[in-house]
């Protein structure tokens, strides 16, 4: 079971539910990883649907803790658009104030 609050997402891997969560260092290796340079400009290209497949291995790779090899040889349930959605609800939960706090 996924606990939003913690910032999980689950997502089929290779016909198993696997929990994705974005630590610090998680986080850290991602920011490291992108050509952009920053996870702001992540954030921006799955906002606006103009993410590459590069930026979709990299960002569940680091929320799977899984190699980039892996995850690019992986069959996802749903398909691609099912990953790309999983991820996107990914960082929507890593960087979104829980409810009870935007109010505050």
């Amino acid at each position: 079971m996924v606990n939003a609050y913690r910032g999980e997402v689950a997502i089929d891997v290779n016909g198993e539910t696997q929990v994705m969560r974005l630590t610090l260092g998680a986080l850290a290796s991602l920011e490291a990883r992108l050509e952009s340079g920053s996870l702001v400009a992540l954030v921006s290209r799955f906002e606006e649907g103009s993410f590459r497949a590069a930026d979709l291995a990299v960002l569940i790779s680091a929320g799977l803790g899984m190699e980039e090899d892996e995850v690019l040889r992986a069959e996802f349930g749903g398909g691609p658009m099912a990953a790309a959605r999983a991820a996107a609800q990914l960082l929507k939960v890593t960087f979104a104030l829980p409810e009870a706090e935007e109010s505050q």
